[in-house]
C-alpha cells in the first residue's frame, strides 16, 4: 500500500474581503450573506415600488388601494402630465442651475481658502483656522441669518440658494489636511523654479488631489440638490422654487397638484400616488446618473483621507 505524502500541500485557502483575516466557516460566510441580502432587499424593495407606482395606470393603483410592486401595463403618464405642465421640468432647471453654479462656486471657494490654511507662513490662517473650527460649534439661527440675507437684498433671487452655504467650514478643513499632507519638495521646487502661488495650485497641488477634489465636490453637489429649507424661507415666488421644495409641499405635506400645474390641464390627472412617485423618482434621477462617474475618486479619496488622517 502506498501512501501520499501531504507535506506538500498547501492548505486551504479563507477568502475575505479583509487582508489578514480569514472568511470564517461556511455557515458564518452563508450568515453573512444573508445578512447582506437582507439589507439590500430593504432598499432595493422600496425604491422599486416607488419606481413601479410611478408606472403604473390608474385602474392598478386603484385595484391595489397604493404601491405597485410592479406595474402590468407599463405608462409614462405620471411623467408626461408632471414634466408637460412646466411646474416640475422649471423647479428641475432651477434644482440643476443652483447645483452646478453653485457647486463651482463652493470648490473654487473652499480650495483657494484650504490651499492658503495649509501654508503655514500664510497671513492669518491661525485666527482664520479658529473661526472655522468656532463656526462649526457655533451655527448661526434661521432669524439672523435671514435678517442677514433680506440686509443683502437677497430675497427672493437664487443668489440667496448659493452665497449662505457657499463655504462648508468641514469640507475646507479635511481638504485643508489634504494639501498640508502633499510632499513639500514638490512645492519647494515649483518656487525655485519661480512659480507663484497660483501656479503651484493649479498645476501641482490640484493635480494631485483630484480625489479629494472630486469627493468634496459631490458633497456640496449632493447638498445643493437634496436643499430645500432656504428656498422655503428666501424664495416667495413658487415659479422659482427647486425640485425639492416642490417635493416638500406636493410629497411630505401632501398638498394635492393642480389642473392648471400639469399638462393638458383638461385632461384626467393620473392618481396623486403615481405624480408623488414620478416627483421622487425625477429627485433621485440625476444624483444616480452622476454618482457612476465620481465613484472611483470617491472611493480613493475616502480611502486616502483615512489613512493620512
Amino acid at each position: 500500500m502506498s501512501t501520499v505524502s501531504t507535506a506538500g500541500r498547501r492548505p486551504a485557502r479563507s477568502y475575505s474581503a479583509i487582508p489578514g483575516q480569514s472568511g470564517g466557516s461556511p455557515l458564518w460566510r452563508t450568515a453573512k450573506s444573508l445578512v447582506l441580502l437582507v439589507c439590500v432587499a430593504l432598499v432595493a424593495i422600496p425604491f422599486l415600488a416607488v419606481l413601479s407606482t410611478s408606472l403604473a395606470d390608474a385602474a392598478q393603483i386603484n385595484e391595489t388601494g397604493g404601491f405597485v410592486l410592479w406595474p402590468s401595463h407599463p405608462t409614462l403618464d405620471s411623467y408626461r402630465a408632471l414634466l408637460g405642465g412646466g411646474l416640475v421640468s422649471r423647479a428641475m432647471l432651477v434644482s440643476v442651475g443652483i447645483t452646478v453654479v453653485g457647486t463651482l462656486i463652493s470648490l473654487a471657494a473652499s480650495i483657494t481658502l484650504a490651499y492658503g490654511l495649509s501654508r503655514p507662513g500664510s497671513y492669518g490662517h491661525k485666527p482664520i483656522l479658529m473661526l472655522l473650527v468656532l463656526s462649526l460649534l457655533f451655527v448661526p439661527g434661521v432669524i439672523p441669518s435671514y435678517l442677514l440675507v433680506k440686509q443683502l437684498g437677497l430675497i427672493n433671487s437664487y443668489w440667496s440658494l448659493i452665497l449662505p452655504t457657499a463655504v462648508n467650514a468641514f469640507n475646507v478643513i479635511v481638504l485643508r489636511s489634504f494639501f498640508a499632507a502633499l510632499p513639500k519638495e514638490l512645492t519647494d521646487a515649483a518656487r525655485i523654479d519661480g512659480a507663484g502661488e497660483w501656479r503651484i495650485l493649479t498645476r501641482i497641488v490640484m493635480p494631485l488631489s483630484k480625489a479629494a477634489i472630486a469627493v468634496i465636490g459631490l458633497f456640496y453637489a449632493v447638498s445643493y440638490w437634496n436643499a430645500f429649507f432656504n428656498a422655503l424661507i428666501y424664495i416667495n415666488q413658487s415659479a422659482k422654487w427647486p425640485l425639492q421644495l416642490i417635493l416638500q409641499t406636493y410629497v411630505v405635506n401632501n398638498s394635492a397638484i393642480g389642473q392648471g400645474q400639469t399638462a393638458d390641464p383638461g385632461a384626467a390627472l393620473p392618481p396623486t400616488v403615481a405624480l408623488q412617485a414620478a416627483i421622487l423618482i425625477l429627485s433621485v434621477v440625476p444624483i444616480v446618473i452622476v454618482y457612476p462617474f465620481l465613484q472611483r475618486h470617491l472611493t480613493k479619496g475616502v480611502m486616502i483621507g483615512a489613512v493620512k488622517g
